[in-house]
């Protein structure tokens, strides 16, 4: 949503099935990952994505995604070894 455009917490909350307290621990979270961004409109807290910074979780991702890969990779050819073993195929 906020990639979108900026809203405020109370538009966000309205989106979804939970408590305007558990939206704000999430938005704060988000800005402590530096995600969004709160800027202050009068009483409003205007909440901006700052999709710059998903590049940053891209490279984090994709340690681990090959880290798991080849967790899983090694764990295919472990099975057949065991299948040859077991079954003589």
């Amino acid at each position: 949503m906020l990639a979108q455009q900026p809203q405020n917490v109370n538009a966000i909350a309205e989106h979804f099935d939970v408590t305007r307290q558990a939206i704000s621990l999430h938005v704060k979270i988000l800005t402590d990952c530096g995600l969004i961004f709160i800027r202050k409109e009068g009483r409003d807290h205007i909440c901006e994505a700052r999709l710059d910074q998903l590049s940053e979780v891209s490279v984090w991702v994709e340690q681990y995604k090959k880290h798991w890969e080849a967790k899983l990779d090694s764990l295919e050819v472990y099975l057949e070894q065991l299948k040859k073993e077991r079954y003589g195929k």
